[in-house]
């Protein structure tokens, strides 16, 4: 028997069995007729044809688009207790709905707001609730960002889509306090398509807040109707859920600072560990999956594009789908495909996953990806290189400014490789790691499996520090000639213990670099460790990198030999 309580003037029955009860029968309805005008068979994609759930709390446009003005107080309460199953008579409702009624919200708008506090025992604390968790999420948002960088890179999004309402809420209004993950969004990615093939539409689904630029042949609600049947509740899509630019508009002041704080954060979303599912449009938003020649080589493809580096998730959902679509394609004798072109796309596809942390396998995928704003291939970088803090996002900052931050933001672990691995010296400020051009346009080394070394960063200085196993002299020999680049090249290394006895080590280098026959210090992670960077030392304990040996044609009693003859010591070096 379910337990009833009377709270104020409403009855509400907390048993989930007679709520079911009440639920069993109703099931929503939703097709691209009803919200397009569009006949169902015109529409491509199958899952934007129309949706029946078991949900019943899916309201269609025509509801959600109803002004709360035109239902009044009672009409609006009445709508909610049909939508939600549920009585309520309270008049400790009527002030926060006519709250509603004066700011001039509509249904949807109303009822994405009291959809996740409907439940709440006191209905007359609901406004006090909502104050509560908008002062909570305004108070986080103020302390992730500290001067230029973001400190909590677990910040929700701003704005959530709402699909069972339609409407673009902020994020606060589903907070989960319990589980913090529970209700995140499902995240969209997909390709932007040419200016001349979108169009901005003024839609009530974000308020009509900004201009929202979609494909021209795409429609939002069949975008809504395909979610649904792939199950979400939340979701969030750029352009309805991030401020969009507006040229002369009048909140573009507003955007430029929301940016700052929402572009990077971005990554988040589809890095969420837990839930890990993105849905993917590859032809656009919105738009039947298409393969045509010439697609993949477009700079408007989605597997050229920097920002959808960082959104690929876990397990990915291709939206869009025909049943005469690219997905279908059957390997020919279990090999390739029928086309070429088929074949490629496939690889394409299998070959996205979300990076494991490889530094230089993640900056080769962005040398071949292309960027509106070129300042947004290295944003994109974020959080594929997992930094304990995120830069700010400014558009107009130079690529190496914004590469610079970038570096500094990264975990210690991180940076190493760019001591050790990259055989190069940089050509900016710092010789130990490259700039931004380098990374761009060079080719990379292959990335090292258990490196654990460390390269921390100062922000109060604007130093950059090494502390690790150090060779105070050895004389490299044997890598003064550029090699043919594919070729490793082997030489020596000659160490003198301090009983003036040399003793030479083989080493090699796997890069086309020359290395001048001369008397180097040499920095590496543990004695047991293949990678070593090269270089001056300089006074003040500073190291000037001339470029990087592979040490791991090694036994384990030569490694033991430079443990026992103190051959290498620990030591701190400020890297220049």
């Amino acid at each position: 028997m379910g337990i009833k309580r009377k709270i104020g003037h409403v009855d509400v029955d907390r048993s989930k069995e007679d709520r079911n009860r009440r639920y069993r029968y109703r099931q929503a309805k939703l097709s691209a007729y009803t919200e397009t005008g569009q006949a169902e068979l015109s529409i491509e994609v199958p899952l934007q044809r129309s949706y029946t759930g078991g949900r019943h709390d899916v309201i269609p446009c025509s509801l959600a688009d109803t002004p709360c003005a035109t239902l009044g107080v009672w009409g609006l309460l009445n709508g909610l207790n049909v939508t939600l199953g549920t009585s309520r008579t309270s008049r400790e409702l009527h002030t926060i709905l006519e709250d509603f009624i004066e700011r001039n919200y509509d249904f949807g708008t109303a009822y994405a707001l009291l959809r996740p506090v409907w439940d709440i025992e006191n209905p007359s604390s609901i406004q006090d609730e909502l104050r509560r968790r908008e002062g909570e999420d305004r108070e986080c948002r103020q302390k992730a960002l500290e001067g230029n960088r973001i400190v909590n890179t677990y910040l929700r999004p701003r704005r959530v889509w709402d699909l069972y309402s339609n409407r673009v809420v902020p994020s606060w209004i589903i907070r989960n306090e319990k589980s913090p993950f529970s209700l995140w969004p499902t995240p969209i990615s997909h390709a932007w398509v040419d200016e001349k093939d979108r169009v901005d539409v003024r839609t009530p689904i974000n308020g009509k807040e900004w201009p929202v630029p979609i494909p021209k042949d795409a429609d939002l609600n069949l975008i809504r109707i395909e979610m649904l049947n792939l199950g979400a509740e939340y979701a969030w899509l750029d352009v309805l859920c991030l401020r969009q630019k507006e040229e002369g508009g009048p909140r573009e002041d507003m955007r430029v600072e929301e940016w700052r704080l929402d572009v990077p954060t971005i990554g988040r979303l589809y890095n969420a560990g837990i839930l890990g599912k993105v849905v993917i449009y590859l032809s656009g938003l919105g738009r039947p999956l298409r393969l045509k020649d010439g697609d993949l080589d477009s700079d408007r493809n989605w597997f050229r594009r920097a920002w959808t580096l960082q959104e690929v998730g876990d397990e990915r959902i291709i939206a869009g789908d025909t049943p005469d679509g690219p997905m279908h394609a059957q390997r020919i004798d279990g090999r390739g495909y029928e086309t070429a072109l088929l074949s490629r796309f496939h690889k394409e596809l299998d070959s996205v996953k979300r990076g494991a942390g490889y530094i230089f396998a993640v900056l080769a995928h962005m040398q071949k990806r292309v960027s509106t704003n070129l300042v947004d291939r290295v944003a994109g970088l974020a959080f594929p290189l997992q930094p304990y803090v995120l830069p700010a996002y400014h558009e107009s900052e130079t690529l190496e400014d914004a590469w610079t931050a970038l570096v500094n933001a990264m975990v210690p672990g991180m940076q190493a490789p760019f001591l050790l691995v990259y055989p190069g010296v940089g050509l900016g400020c710092k010789k130990w790691r490259p700039t931004w051009d380098q990374v761009m346009t060079e080719p990379l080394p292959k990335d090292v499996n258990k490196l654990y070394a460390y390269v921390h960063h100062d922000d109060e200085t604007g130093e950059d520090w090494f502390d690790g196993q150090c060779i105070e002299k050895g004389y490299v020999r044997g890598f003064d000639v550029e090699s043919v680049e594919g070729r490793d090249r082997c030489g020596e290394l000659v160490v003198k213990a301090a009983n003036g006895i040399a003793y030479t080590f083989k080493i090699r280098v796997t890069h086309r670099f020359p290395i001048p026959e001369d008397t180097y210090t040499l920095l590496g992670d543990t004695v047991w460790s293949d990678q070593w960077a090269i270089g001056r030392r300089l006074p003040d304990q500073r190291f000037e990198k001339v470029s990087v040996i592979v040490m791991d044609d090694l036994n384990d009693e030569e490694r033991q030999k430079l443990k026992d003859l103190i051959l290498v010591a620990r030591s701190r070096h400020v890297l220049v």
